[in-house]
């Protein structure tokens, strides 16, 4: 077992596991490998959070945005739901079939992830649920909040809206070529889906952030190598001018895929998640259920 793959075992190992669930029972293809895994603790304050590792929509990285995270918020009484949504995939990164079969493309990780919202509101007695994303799972977050009116699981999950939405260093934007993430927006779409512009302003979140959304934890790096920091700029201005509660934390330094890694955390970022925790205690219990 490579090392990398055996430290988050034991990570996982030290969470209080309730249980790994396929969301899709029944289903074949990639649907039938997404997966959610339960973290929780004994002593649970309520709150529960369905965490979306980064991975640009091609892979997941389920260790520094995954189970380092749900140990964290374990540590916190909180309710931990690591989720395993479908991505493009490492062949197709290299390949490009994308360009003549469907393959995974948006919507199939946003149906994944209001699954996952919705089997967590049934199965658990929480009193409010978010979604913590990061990098591509950040934009998956965004998502779930702004879209959270429609239903992409052809109704079979019903409450799939969060109750608040952490992003941290999100893609953001699919339109505005000063600074999109490329390879997010090849993963999400696939190369033949990417070519049409009324798709890239649909999942661009600045050009969606109504009145209405719940509140939102927002956080970036100026010196993030990876996804422009101006992503999360343009998603604090949509916020701001649609009077949307929320917070944003714009460090100097940082890069990028953190997670919550305390060895790869330097400068500012080691006291994110300290912010985040209490940010999270000033929200007014609001359940959208």
């Amino acid at each position: 077992m490579k090392r990398s793959a055996f430290i988050t075992a034991m990570i996982l190992a030290c969470c209080l596991a309730a249980g790994q669930t396929r969301l899709w029972e029944g289903a074949k293809g990639a649907a039938a490998k997404v997966r959610l895994t339960a973290f929780v603790p004994e002593d649970c304050n309520g709150t529960g959070v369905i965490i979306c590792p980064g991975g640009s929509y091609f892979w997941l990285d389920t260790k520094n945005e995954g189970a380092l995270v749900a140990k964290w918020l374990n540590d916190n009484n909180i309710a931990a739901f690591v989720l395993e949504y479908r991505t493009a995939g490492k062949i197709e990164f290299v390949h490009h079939f994308r360009s003549f079969s469907r393959g995974t493309v948006f919507p199939d990780m946003l149906s994944d992830l209001q699954m996952a919202l919705g089997y967590v509101r049934r199965s658990y007695p929480l009193e409010r649920i978010g979604v913590m994303g990061f990098s591509a799972g950040g934009h998956l977050a965004m998502l779930s909040a702004e879209l959270g009116d429609r239903d992409f699981t052809q109704g079979l999950s019903m409450m799939h809206s969060p109750d608040f939405v952490a992003a941290i260093y999100p893609v953001v934007t699919m339109s505005d070529e000063r600074y999109v993430h490329r390879r997010s927006r090849r993963g999400l779409m696939g190369d033949r889906l990417m070519k049409s512009s009324a798709l890239r302003d649909s999942l661009s979140l600045e050009r969606h952030a109504g009145r209405g959304l719940p509140p939102v934890f927002l956080l970036a790096c100026e010196d993030d190598p990876t996804v422009d920091f101006h992503n999360s700029m343009l998603l604090d201005s949509a916020l701001r001018a649609e009077g949307v509660p929320h917070e944003f934390l714009l460090y100097k330094s940082g890069g990028h895929g953190f997670g919550a890694n305390p060895r790869r955390q330097e400068g500012g970022t080691s006291l994110w998640q300290k912010s985040f925790i209490d940010w999270l205690n000033t929200l007014q219990y609001d359940t959208r259920h």
